[in-house]
């Protein structure tokens, strides 16, 4: 499990959402945390920015791979993509 260096609350429906609308199949969602399989692990995300991901137990990879997952979540101040209105 990769936890967040920073205290984070994602909207994990609207994550879910987003997974869904890349083609990724989630298995289940409410408000506190989002399954989904990514990468052909299944992988959950919880509210507070903590991703599992199973069955991987590379550290490092595990680092890596919540931060591919977390960064499109974020708003541009704080390192996700730029918005525009």
């Amino acid at each position: 499990m990769a936890i967040s260096a920073e205290e984070m609350d994602i909207d994990v429906l609207a994550a879910a959402e987003r997974f869904e609308s890349e083609g990724l199949t989630v298995t289940e969602k409410d408000e506190m945390m989002c399954v989904f399989q990514w990468n052909g692990m299944e992988t959950t995300l919880y509210r507070q920015g903590k991703v599992m991901f199973f069955p991987l137990e590379d550290k490092q990879l595990c680092i890596r791979y919540a931060t591919e997952i977390l960064e499109p979540l974020l708003p541009s101040d704080r390192g996700g993509p730029e918005t525009t209105v």
